[in-house]
């Protein structure tokens, strides 16, 4: 699986070098229509060499949303975004990255983020450990959940999912000391793997970031279910990642 990784980390640099070289700190779309059009753009462009670069790997298919719906069938697959956070980096905003990861019978084995500005490279491999720029990543070794900070995702879902998630917020900012809402998902997720976030969640997760993220956080520590405390696969239909200290008591609150 080395082999198949470095390959990974070497798509996911080509695909980011194209999206810094579009990069403008100063960029403002003026409306919806530019800013989807300017991120739909960039995703095209990034895919596509990520893409070129991993269909040499023999037996892993490539998954598509808008081809099969959300739903990862059994087996190998890609599961990549080119422009993760292609909203930040269309309003000149720093956290947009490179994910993919590869899933296999519903759970990622293998992932890499490549996030230029930073020049920051995270890598996971099941059972192998998370890192950044190769040095270990571990999570927080928090117990008390009125000193954590908490992430969560939420962008873009129905209105059911709108009122589901302002109760869980409300709840959750009753018990934690903090609790904050940022897109993309993978970002939290990253700053989970490395300690600097205690537990996020999520309802009806965006699927590259998620799959990335909680592969690098619970390489790195966390604990990862749904939110009955179930195992977590790329199918289901909500995640909650925590420190191990903290993952009961956060799913107290959620559940």
């Amino acid at each position: 699986m080395t082999d198949v990784l470095n390959t990974m980390v070497a798509a996911a640099a080509e695909a980011a070098k194209g999206l810094l070289a579009s990069f403008d700190p100063a960029s403002r779309p003026p409306d919806r229509e530019a800013m989807y059009e300017l991120g739909t753009r960039l995703e095209a462009t990034s895919t596509s060499v990520v893409r070129s670069a991993l269909d040499g790997v023999d037996g892993v298919e490539w998954w598509d949303e808008d081809e099969r719906g959300r739903v990862v069938p059994p087996g190998q697959w890609w599961v990549v975004d080119g422009a993760e956070g292609a909203v930040n980096h269309v309003h000149g905003l720093p956290e947009w990255a490179v994910t993919i990861t590869l899933v296999t019978d519903g759970q990622p084995e293998l992932t890499v983020v490549r996030q230029p500005i930073g020049d920051l490279t995270y890598t996971a491999s099941r059972g192998q450990g998370a890192f950044l720029n190769g040095s270990p990543l571990r999570v927080s070794a928090k117990t008390d959940l009125s000193a954590a900070a908490v992430t969560a995702s939420q962008a873009g879902n129905s209105p059911e999912v709108h009122q589901r998630f302002a109760g869980a917020f409300a709840a959750m900012a009753s018990k934690a000391l903090l609790v904050r809402n940022t897109i993309p998902t993978v970002f939290p997720l990253l700053g989970l793997a490395a300690g600097q976030y205690d537990v996020f969640w999520q309802y009806q997760p965006d699927l590259p970031g998620t799959a990335s993220g909680s592969l690098l956080a619970s390489e790195a520590g966390a604990v990862v279910s749904d939110l009955s405390g179930d195992a977590w696969h790329v199918n289901s239909s909500d995640i909650l990642v925590a420190a191990p200290g903290l993952h009961a008591s956060a799913l107290e609150v959620l559940a």
